[in-house]
């Protein structure tokens, strides 16, 4: 079956631009809640709606991550995108579809 092996990198490569892409969603909600947008606008609603369930878990399963008053959750998952979704599974896929080749 020699669709396999293309059809597995190209799997990995919407997921790695997926991750990068959520990585970025974190990022820039991170930089907007230090200056106190309008909570109405549609970009600020969408940001926090994409990140607000997963920093809510991070936050409730890590209490620690509030130190001094500042929110670390948003460095917490941006390091688990990074290392768990695009280091390991990315890379998995990719030699995965190289093996299967």
């Amino acid at each position: 079956m020699p669709f396999v092996g293309p059809l597995i990198k190209t799997l990995a490569m919407i997921l790695d631009f997926a991750f990068g892409a959520y990585k970025w969603v974190f990022i820039i909600a991170a930089v907007i809640s230090w200056i106190r947008p309008d909570p109405y606008h549609p970009i600020v609603r969408f940001l926090y709606s994409a990140t607000e369930p997963v920093l809510y878990r991070v936050r409730r399963m890590m209490p620690f991550v509030m130190v001094g008053g500042m929110d670390l959750s948003p460095v917490v998952v941006i390091l688990a995108l990074q290392f768990i979704g695009q280091v390991f599974i990315v890379e998995s896929l990719f030699q995965l579809a190289f093996m299967v080749r």
